[in-house]
């Protein structure tokens, strides 16, 4: 007996060891500096328009700025392919990136910190527009450092570990912004413009975190053979028919822009479109309820601190465990199987939040409400975060992920903006229970590409998945 407890305490022991990997600890870390820029644009920001007395429809369509992660695979490349001068020499192309990108973020936080909703909303427009493109730049070169840092075994820890960082970071913008600016003005009837300038001033300072891991972090060691060898091939070809100079710049952009989906399209073939938009509808069902949550809190009439207190306490736990569990399952019985999980309980919890719209103000449930809320949104979000580092390959991993996450966001996001004035029509019980049903067909997804990838596994290559290694024609 005394034999099967010790066997099972070691293997319990093996499964945890993982998370004591350096890596690890550094994509902790990594993930808060990605995790806290996007709530200072999203719900966080919401919350202050509201208290600033902007209408609903407005904050909905104010949200459209978070759209600019949709298209962060528009220079993708450049991040990929591309070394900053001096930074890349001193700290390696992925380094570079992401000190630029820190540093950027650093000085737009502050521009938003100085802004006033009231008398110029277009200046806090500006400043929030450029936190997401310095946020969505540092999220494409982490998602890379993260991907080429470590083997295949070891995604699913690093991804758990940066999901523990981002949600961290996500409950700090939203949580600690809320608690520093009830801090500064206790009243919850009063609006104070400075109360909100000091909590983004103190989140530009919490910035400092991701520059000081960057600079203590290790330069991953990439392969970039093929990649190169293809680079070197097409510029024969352009060699042939265009001046130098000329064949140089086309062949840098055709290998930095174009290969990378080339290659995404030649690997999965007919499923390639499926996954695609699998990818687009995963996170729907939390991305639309999201935008509304703390309008919600408002609404309802509950307190900053309330809020803050609920989520700094209840919902950091169930984040941690959330992620953390969802690592381990996704180690242990596979990307898919946790996808389809993680999917069915976003969708689920929702209504739990359609329950609360019909008790309204009730302390205790809500606090039940939002752990749910972040365990459930801990396992998935490790699982497809796993998910999207699967799906890319060595030499093009920022570019791939960029777009795949790219895509994760913007038919989300894009109907979240449409949050506000659904609210408005059709009230908060109603956009709850929608938010839930648009998520279930997700699961129907998840189930029909996990059976069309292994379709495909047991059947003969294609003559297109034959010359995936190919360089292609041009």
């Amino acid at each position: 007996m005394s034999l099967v407890k010790h066997s099972s305490l070691a293997r319990i022991k093996d499964a945890f060891s993982i998370y004591g990997h350096k890596r690890v600890l550094v994509l902790l870390l990594l993930g808060f500096s990605a995790g806290l820029p996007l709530m200072l644009v999203f719900s966080t920001l919401s919350f202050w328009l509201r208290q600033a007395g902007i209408d609903r429809t407005a904050i909905g369509y104010f949200s459209w700025i978070a759209l600019v992660y949709g298209f962060k695979w528009a220079w993708s490349p450049l991040v990929d392919r591309l070394s900053l001068p001096i930074l890349s020499d001193l700290l390696g192309r992925r380094r570079g990136w992401m000190l630029f990108a820190q540093v950027l973020l650093v000085s737009a936080i502050l521009g938003m910190s100085f802004s006033d909703p009231v008398k110029d909303l277009d200046r806090l427009a500006l400043f929030a527009f450029m936190v997401a493109f310095a946020s969505a730049t540092q999220d494409i070169v982490i998602d890379a450092f993260r991907i080429e840092s470590a083997h295949e075994k070891m995604q699913a820890a690093l991804a758990a570990a940066y999901q523990v960082g981002y949600r961290s970071a996500m409950i700090i913008a939203t949580a600690g912004a809320l608690t520093i600016a009830a801090w500064v003005e206790p009243n919850n009837q009063v609006y104070s413009l400075q109360s909100w300038q000091t909590a983004y001033m103190c989140m530009a300072g919490l910035m400092s975190i991701g520059i000081i891991t960057t600079l203590f972090s290790q330069e991953p060691n990439v392969e970039t053979k093929l990649a190169d060898e293809n680079e070197q091939e097409i510029k024969k070809k352009f060699n042939q028919r265009y001046p130098s100079a000329v064949a140089n710049t086309l062949s840098w952009f055709y290998t930095a822009s174009v290969l990378p989906f080339l290659d995404f399209f030649k690997r999965y073939g007919r499923n390639a479109i499926l996954i695609l938009l699998l990818i687009s509808c995963y996170r729907i069902s939390d991305i639309v309820m999201g935008i509304m949550a703390n309008v919600f809190y408002v609404d309802m009439g509950f307190a900053k601190d309330e809020i803050a207190a609920i989520s700094k306490i209840y919902g950091l736990i169930m984040t941690l465990v959330g992620a953390g569990f969802g690592g381990l399952l996704v180690a242990h019985f596979g990307t898919m199987k946790i996808l389809f999980l993680g999917a069915l309980l976003v969708a689920v919890t929702n209504l739990l939040f359609a329950y609360q719209a019909m008790v309204g103000y009730d302390v205790t449930l809500l606090t039940m409400v939002i752990s749910i809320d972040n365990l459930s949104a801990g396992i998935a979000t490790a699982a497809f975060i796993a998910y999207l580092s699967s799906l890319t390959s060595a030499g093009y991993s920022a570019t791939q992920y960029a777009l795949l996450s790219s895509i994760m966001l913007l038919f989300p996001k894009f109907i979240a903006g449409f949050s506000g004035a659904y609210v408005d029509a059709f009230g908060y019980i109603n956009f709850f229970i929608a938010a839930s049903i648009i998520g279930f067909p997700v699961l129907w997804l998840v189930l029909l590409v996990d059976k069309r990838t292994k379709q495909d596994m047991t059947s003969p290559p294609t003559q297109t998945q034959q010359k995936t290694n190919q360089t292609p024609q041009i």
